[in-house]
Formats: structure tokens, C-alpha cells, sequence
């Protein structure tokens, strides 16, 4: 699976950005994508993550309510709708996918395919 992210920008706290992830080489509809985050000098964090059907969510508790986590597996792509932004939001997100996997969850270890990541910077 190779995954792009775009999307990524600067933008003002209290704005928002739209993330996609495009997909190919595998059997996207059957695989688990998520997105994660790493700010510099600190670990990659998750952020959200969907099941292969869309019918399964999971948002990490620091942006419930303001990020969104979707996909269209006609299109092959996962996006990540982000309102609300705030300076702390400012990181590299990266796409992360595992196929065949019905883990929907925060460990990076459960991914085996990653995107080279896009920035985001919300300024206060």
C-alpha cells in the first residue's frame, strides 16, 4: 500500500483544515487506515482511525468533537476533517494503513504502511 497525504498548511487557531489520504497498490476497501501525529521532539501520537466498512470510528480524546475521520473506498482515500484547530494542534500527520486488520486503535506498531506525512501549523 503507498499512501499521500495533502492538505496540510498554516492556518489560524480556531480555523480549519481538510486532510486526505490517497491510496494504492493494495485492496483499500478491506484495510484499516488511521491517522497519527508527531509534534517536533515528542512522539507520534494518534488521532483517529476507522474501520475498513466505515461503519467504525475511534478519535483520540484531545480532538473528539473537532476532528473527523472519514473515507470513500470508491475513491480510495481517507480524509481527516479538523475544525476548531488549535497552536497545540500543530504537528506532521501522517496516514498510516494496515490491511486485512480489524485493530482500530492508537498503536503505531498495528500499522504496517505509512505516508511520508504532511505538515500542519495553526498559529495563535
Amino acid at each position: 500500500v503507498q499512501l499521500v497525504e495533502s492538505g496540510g498548511g498554516l492556518v489560524e487557531a480556531g480555523g480549519s483544515l481538510r486532510l486526505s489520504c490517497a491510496a494504492s497498490g493494495r485492496t483499500f476497501s478491506r484495510t484499516t487506515m488511521g491517522w497519527f501525529r508527531q509534534a517536533p521532539g515528542k512522539v507520534r501520537d494518534f488521532v483517529a482511525a476507522i474501520s475498513w466498512s466505515g461503519g467504525t470510528t475511534r478519535h483520540a480524546d484531545s480532538v473528539k468533537g473537532r476532528f473527523t475521520i472519514s473515507r470513500d473506498n470508491a475513491k480510495n482515500t481517507v480524509s481527516l476533517q479538523m475544525n476548531s484547530l488549535k497552536p497545540e494542534d500543530t504537528a506532521v500527520y501522517y496516514c498510516a494503513a494496515q490491511p486485512g486488520s480489524s485493530y482500530i486503535g492508537p498503536l503505531t506498531s498495528e500499522y504496517g504502511y505509512w505516508g511520508q506525512g504532511t505538515q500542519v501549523t495553526v498559529s495563535s
